[in-house]
């Protein structure tokens, strides 16, 4: 539905057997499946984007959808005039129903970004030659490979952003943040210690609210 006249689809798919193959063969349009892509989620991305022959990358999960038709001609503007990345803002899809996001986003700032991601993978969009740069998505890594690849592109320059939603995450207890938010967890705060470098008060910090989010979410689980 996307009004934008110059977009490549394509489809990487991991055996799927439950009829999306054939929902794909059915679509009206010219694009690119990929059959068969075993190793996890960042691998998949990885030979989805180097498949690709545009300008601008932008990946949608198959829980993600754009808000409205519009959404891919409003990202082309703001990074007409030459940033290398873009993200915008999403809603939660819950049942069928849209709920904004359940917490506000800082500013963004490269050092606000090493606090914790506030940026939403599906409202994101890297220019190809950035993706390059930056090495993809690191395959060793299981829930935080946007973040990390986001600490990356901060070092390169900073985002054009857009404060609106631009894309919803359909949220349910299958989805791999959603169903494994203590590992997810772990793994952000390695990646956060990481690039915090040598800088004592920002590891402390984000120690600190390593500490009071894992608690949290050990309360919420046990709760649950």
């Amino acid at each position: 539905m996307q009004d934008y006249p110059n977009i490549e689809y394509i489809f990487v798919d991991g055996g799927s057997t439950d009829g999306t193959l054939e929902r794909i063969a059915k679509i009206p349009r010219s694009v690119v499946v990929i059959p068969n892509v075993r190793g996890g989620i960042s691998h998949a991305m990885n030979e989805g984007w180097r498949a690709a022959s545009g300008d601008i990358i932008a990946h949608l999960h198959s829980d993600d959808y754009y808000l409205d038709p519009k959404v891919i001609s409003r990202v082309a503007r703001a990074m007409s005039k030459g940033a290398g990345w873009s993200f915008g803002r999403i809603v939660r899809d819950i049942k069928g129903q849209r709920k904004p996001e359940n917490f506000v986003a800082p500013k963004y700032s490269k050092n606000k970004l090493l606090r914790g991601n506030f940026i939403p993978h599906p409202a994101t969009f890297v220019r190809r030659e950035w993706m390059e740069l930056a090495g993809g998505f690191d395959e060793s890594l299981k829930y935080a490979m946007d973040y990390d690849l986001w600490l990356r592109l901060a070092e390169m320059g900073d985002p054009a952003v857009l404060d609106v939603p631009l894309a919803a995450f359909r949220e349910h207890s299958g989805s791999v943040s959603t169903n494994n938010r203590l590992a997810a967890m772990e793994e952000d705060y390695a990646i956060r210690r990481q690039r915090a470098g040598k800088n004592p008060l920002l590891k402390l910090e984000n120690y600190a609210r390593y500490l009071v989010r894992r608690r949290r979410i050990v309360e919420q689980l046990a709760t649950s």
